[in-house]
């Protein structure tokens, strides 16, 4: 009689925790610690950026713009966004979606040169490798978790309305702090295994190389060049969408990325069209007043009447949370200090609370600061690019401010309510 011994014997190193079962040359510390430093200096940009994103939203100003509730103690980095330079949205969020993307090979790459440990039995020698393992749990959960929302978010735009925001907001949290613990144990390992044998040079007690390799196919270098290119292709295939021309062309993966949308003055990219959320030319036509609330009452303007108003210019871009923006656009309007002024506030302006006509989607209503109603480039804009606006640009009258998110720069403009938000 055969002992079954033997069977389990070879059954358990076929098995994902046996030690031979993961045979790739390429795997090791040096390589893994390669990955890890680029995913630190990376990560740790996109957090900074993600949390100037919202406060860039003004979550501390009025619950219409507010998307993180209860934030407790983890509101402590809000402050006024400034107006100045007039491009700071268009920058930190085009890193960070620009940088998000690009890490996406990097961070599979680590994902899978770390696998063999994931299968290690037993889970848990002891207390602290249980807790090393839960961290690790975070960590890779968290990642994933971030990566395919972000990425969702910017591919099939308004896929979590109103519930993207605290999702990702809160879940950047956990990962970054399991991050943070992860990098302050495994750094300083990292640099020491990359300082004493290099790449390719052996490491004391790597528990990533595998105890019986198969024949190398590709190099450490070899393959960190592979990862290397497939980020410079998503950086090529997606960056451009912040840019104008030839970059903007060669966008092919991501929204607003290829040709433009149209020609002539008002031929730039669009964040949503008027069809999209429901506006038609009977809303924007001859019936259409803009209310403008405050002290001095209730005002109503026609577009006549308010083309009848001091005109004033901006060149200013238009930036979405999604990453992609404009080059600068030639804005004409009426100043929103100036419609504060009719309203009550000739001195000082407050805040106003813009409301849009559209039926459908996120942000109908937006909170805008008092030094964003304060800036002179903050306008109630008619025209663009010397030509009145078109009805997917905001027709017949749209708000734009400098450095403010694409979103809070309302279209279709019904309602200017200013003072208490």
């Amino acid at each position: 009689m055969v002992s079954s011994r033997p069977r389990a014997a070879a059954l358990l190193e076929r098995l994902p925790s046996a030690p031979g079962f993961w045979r790739s040359p390429v795997r090791g510390v040096p390589f893994t610690a390669v990955l890890g430093l680029v995913l630190l200096a990376g990560i740790t940009l996109l957090f900074v950026t993600g949390l100037l994103s919202y406060a860039a939203y003004n979550p501390d100003l009025a619950p219409v713009n507010d998307k993180t509730p209860d934030k407790g103690l983890l509101g402590f980095y809000l402050f006024p966004w400034p107006t100045s330079p007039h491009w700071l949205y268009r920058l930190t969020q085009g890193l960070h979606v620009t940088v998000g993307i690009v890490l996406v090979p990097v961070l599979l790459a680590k994902l899978w040169s770390v696998v063999p440990r994931l299968f290690t039995l037993p889970p848990a020698r002891s207390l602290a490798h249980a807790l090393e393992r839960i961290s690790l749990l975070l960590l890779v959960g968290g990642a994933l978790f971030e990566f395919v929302t972000g990425l969702l978010n910017i591919q099939l735009e308004y896929l979590f309305p109103g519930s993207f925001y605290p999702l990702h907001f809160y879940g950047a949290w956990v990962f970054f702090a399991a991050f943070l613990a992860h990098a302050a144990l495994r750094t300083p390992q990292a640099v020491r295994a990359l300082r004493t044998g290099g790449l390719n040079g052996p490491v004391p007690g790597d528990v990533l190389e595998s105890p019986a390799p198969a024949a190398p196919t590709l190099s450490r270098r070899g393959a960190l060049a592979l990862v290397g290119a497939g980020s410079l292709v998503l950086l090529v295939t997606s960056v451009g969408r912040s840019f104008d021309g030839p970059l903007r062309r060669l966008a092919v993966l991501t929204p607003r990325g290829a040709a433009e949308p149209g020609s002539g003055p008002n031929g730039f990219q669009i964040n949503k069209t008027a069809a999209a959320v429901g506006i038609t030319t009977a809303d924007t036509g001859e019936g259409w007043w803009l209310t403008v609330s405050g002290p001095a009452g209730v005002l109503r303007f026609s577009r006549e009447q308010l083309l009848a108003m001091e005109q004033h210019s901006a060149a200013l871009p238009i930036a979405c949370v999604e990453g992609w923006s404009t080059s600068d656009q030639w804005w004409r309007g009426v100043r929103l200090r100036d419609l504060a002024a009719l309203a009550g506030y000739p001195d000082r302006p407050p805040g106003v609370m813009v409301e849009s006509l559209q039926r459908s989607g996120p942000f109908r209503r937006a909170a805008l600061r008092d030094n964003q109603v304060r800036d002179p480039r903050s306008l109630l804009a008619l025209r663009v690019n010397g030509e009145d606006l078109s009805p997917d640009h905001g027709y017949p009258a749209r708000i734009i401010v400098p450095a403010a998110p694409g979103v809070l720069n309302t279209k279709w403009v019904a309602r200017l309510t200013f003072g208490e938000l």
